[in-house]
C-alpha cells in the first residue's frame, strides 16, 4: 500500500555540555574542554514514492546529541547527523507555524533541524581578573519539529474517471506498468504509476459522487491530482450518460481545490470496441459542447493507441 502522509518528529541532538577542570602540578589552571555540537537533521529527495513507508512506526527520530567536553582542554566529538530521505512531491509541513516546504526538485538538501551548540568549558572563561573560573555553559538543545509529511504525485499525465472506466487497462497498455484489473468497482485502491518514453502516467483510483466528502475511496488520492501536468478524463463508451459522468468527476475535482478544474484536460472515450462506429459518433457529439479534447480509444484498436501515445508525447 502506498503510503502517502505521515506525522513525525525529528529532533536535532543536543550539544555537549562543557567541562570545569583544573591542571595539576606544576602547571596550575583551568583546562576543561568544550561540549560538541549537537547532530543535525538532514532532508534529502529521491525519485522512489514508496520512501515514506520506511518511516512507518518511527514516530520519533533524532540526530545524536554532541559529546561533553573533557580535562586537558579535550572537545567533545560532534553529534552524528541524521538524513532523512523523502519522495519528491513531498509537502513537509511544520505543525507548529504551518510553513511549508515542497520537495519538487531531486537535488533538494538542507537542514530540516539544526543541532545545538556545544557549551564552553571552564578554559574559555579563564582571563587576568579570574584564573581559576568555576563555571562552565552547558549545551544547547537541539531543533524540534514536529512535521506531517504530505505525497503528491509528481506525473505528467494523470488518469482519472470514475470505477471502471479502463484506467489501469490503459496505463498497463501504453507503459510497463502491470496494474491488476477487473470488471468491478475499486479494483486499484492506490495511485499506480507507470513510464512511456520518459513521461510518467499515473493511474488515480475511482472518483464517486461524494469523493471529496470522504464517500468510496473519499479525498485519499484527490490530492495527487493537484501536481499533474495533463488530465486524462476516461469515460467509458458503456455509459448511459456521458456527460453526468463528466459532470460527477469534474463537481468532485472542484470541491476538493478549485484549481485542479484549471488544468489541461483531455477527454478519453474507452472501451470503444464495445459500441458501433455510429454509436461512438453520437457520444462523441454529445461531448464537444464540453469544449474538450476526445480521443475514442481501446486497449485492442491499435492505431487508436498510437494516435493517443503520439498526443501525449507531443503535449
Amino acid at each position: 500500500m502506498l503510503i502517502d502522509e505521515l506525522e513525525i518528529i525529528l529532533k536535532a541532538g543536543k550539544g555537549g555540555s562543557g567541562k570545569i577542570s583544573f591542571r595539576k602540578k606544576p602547571e596550575h589552571g583551568p583546562d576543561g574542554g568544550n561540549g560538541g555540537d549537537g547532530g543535525s537533521v538532514y532532508i534529502n529527495v529521491t525519485k522512489d514514492i514508496a520512501f515514506l513507508e520506511r518511516l512507518l512506526g518511527k514516530d520519533l527520530l533524532n540526530a545524536k546529541d554532541g559529546q561533553d567536553g573533557g580535562s586537558n582542554r579535550r572537545h567533545g566529538s560532534q553529534g552524528k547527523d541524521l538524513v532523512i530521505t523523502l519522495p519528491i512531491g513531498t509537502s513537509i509541513i511544520d505543525k507548529k507555524n504551518k510553513k511549508t516546504i515542497e520537495l519538487n526538485n531531486l537535488k533538494q538538501s538542507f537542514i530540516i533541524c539544526y543541532g545545538g551548540k556545544g557549551g564552553r568549558g571552564n578554559f574559555e572563561f579563564r582571563s587576568s581578573t579570574n584564573q581559576t573560573p568555576r563555571y562552565r555553559e552547558n549545551g544547547k538543545p537541539g531543533e524540534t519539529k514536529n512535521l506531517l509529511l504530505i505525497l503528491r504525485l509528481i506525473a505528467d499525465f494523470g488518469l482519472m474517471g470514475l470505477p471502471n472506466s479502463g484506467k489501469s487497462s490503459l496505463l498497463n497498455e501504453l507503459t510497463a506498468a502491470h496494474v491488476k484489473t477487473a470488471d468491478y468497482p475499486f479494483t486499484t485502491l492506490e495511485p499506480n504509476l507507470g513510464a512511456m518514453d520518459g513521461k510518467i502516467l499515473a493511474d488515480i483510483p475511482g472518483l464517486i459522487s461524494g469523493a471529496s466528502q470522504g464517500k468510496g475511496l473519499g479525498i485519499k488520492f484527490l490530492k495527487h491530482i493537484e501536481k499533474v501536468h495533463l488530465l486524462l478524463h476516461c469515460i467509458s463508451c458503456e455509459s448511459e450518460n456521458m456527460v453526468n459522468d463528466y459532470q460527477i468527476v469534474v463537481n468532485e475535482l472542484k470541491k476538493f481545490n478549485p484549481q485542479l478544474i484549471k488544468k489541461k484536460e483531455v477527454i478519453l472515450l474507452t472501451k470503444s470496441d464495445l459500441v458501433s462506429d455510429k454509436t461512438l459518433k453520437k457520444q462523441t457529439e454529445a461531448l464537444k459542447k464540453l469544449k474538450k479534447k476526445i480521443l475514442p480509444v481501446s486497449i485492442y484498436n491499435w492505431e487508436q493507441i498510437e494516435k493517443l501515445r503520439s498526443v501525449l508525447l507531443a503535449s
